[in-house]
């Protein structure tokens, strides 16, 4: 039986002709001269002030509270309904999460809960692209300009992706992209801070590494420059081979978005009628960068079964994303009621780029029969 894997990158010929690139010029370490030429990239693509290549986006998340000035005691407001990687940052700067819950139609975080969540001690809101799908932008904006609040934009998930016509990464002053293995563009660990304000950059980007500018600038300087630590940094630099990698995957998002979306598609147009699940809602105003294909299972079918049954069948699959307010770590009594009722029932289906439609119609198919068998009763 051939197995159809939940994700697969897409990483060939092309990419591994980029990376002998960099074994060739000596220089593997980060923000060397391919990080410099991804970072110039990465801002001409999003048309910001800058771009800083990280690590990973959490580092990129944390790198932005810092460079944001978020304080201990500081309150955050924080999308629920996502891999916790927000909420951990503003922990890492010892502020305090404050979890809002999402929409049901979308999973993004909902405008009216950060309105009504919003008080003397908060100072900023990050809102998540959900899997891939924007949130409210304009009305987060409209709410925290009332309010004085930044807003940073999580778009982990999310490049390629629009909201009103812009492009995911350009929605908010401040912007963290992932570059994950199983993201539409990937080096296979990465991430990238954007902001409007180059100043904000340029402090992310001492950050990043150590507290101290660029080795690789420093040493093309004839004589012995002696780098100065001005601040308590963190080695969050991504390696040249990554950002190597990432500029030819940055070159393929057309083509690699297109094969998702494709797929999502097809997934549309197989389980269009079935009556067990609720499928991806994308709202007129913006679309979907397929990061993930989440269904909603009707709340009598046992998703536990359903997915032992897919993967029995070699179907990968997977829980979908966190209801972060539930997680122990962050010891709240907060209630995130829709985002909880998410957590529990969404299930994550195969989807990349390198699906066949052959095997989206035998995804469809063993989901269908799995839905079928692992349904209870109405009534019972």
């Amino acid at each position: 039986m051939d197995m159809i894997p939940q994700v697969h990158a897409s990483l060939g010929e092309q990419e591994l002709a980029a990376v002998a690139e960099v074994f060739a010029s000596g220089w593997p370490a980060g923000q060397g001269p391919r990080g410099k030429a991804l970072e110039a990239e990465l801002a001409q693509r999003y048309g910001v002030g800058g771009a800083v290549a990280v690590s990973n986006c959490g580092a990129a998340l944390h790198l932005a509270l810092l460079a944001l000035g978020v304080r201990p005691g500081d309150e955050v407001i924080v999308a629920d309904y996502t891999f916790p990687a927000p909420a951990h940052a503003v922990r890492y700067v010892d502020a305090v999460p404050v979890f809002a819950d999402v929409r049901a139609d979308t999973g993004t975080v909902d405008p009216q809960a950060v309105a009504d969540l919003i008080g003397p001690r908060t100072v900023g809101v990050i809102a998540v692209d959900t899997v891939g799908l924007p949130a409210d932008y304009a009305e987060l904006k409209s709410i925290a300009d009332r309010h004085g609040l930044f807003v940073v934009e999580d778009a982990a998930c999310a490049v390629g992706a629009t909201y009103q016509g812009r492009e995911a990464g350009a929605l908010a002053p401040v912007a963290c992209l992932s570059f994950h293995g199983r993201k539409g563009a990937t080096s296979g660990e990465g991430g990238a801070l954007l902001t409007e304000d180059p100043a904000l950059a340029a402090d992310a980007r001492i950050r990043s590494s150590f507290g101290i500018g660029s080795i690789f600038d420093q040493a093309q300087v004839v004589g012995l420059p002696i780098p100065v630590f001005t601040e308590i940094g963190f080695n969050y630099k991504l390696s040249d081979i990554a950002a190597a990698i990432l500029q030819v995957q940055i070159g393929r998002i057309d083509e690699l978005l297109g094969r998702r979306r494709a797929v999502a598609a097809r997934y549309a147009e197989l389980l269009a009628d079935e009556e067990l699940i609720t499928l991806p809602h994308v709202p007129q105003d913006r679309t979907h960068a397929w990061q993930s294909y989440m269904v909603t299972l009707d709340p009598g079918v046992d998703r536990a079964a359903v997915a032992a049954d897919l993967r029995a069948q070699g179907v990968g699959c997977g829980h979908g994303t966190w209801a972060s307010h539930l997680q122990p770590v962050y010891e709240t009594k907060q209630t995130c009621p829709v985002s909880a009722d998410l957590f529990e029932r969404n299930l994550a289906i195969p989807m990349h780029a390198e699906l066949s439609m052959n095997q989206v119609e035998r995804v469809a198919e063993v989901l269908r029969s799995a839905l079928k068998t692992h349904a209870r009763p109405h009534g019972a």
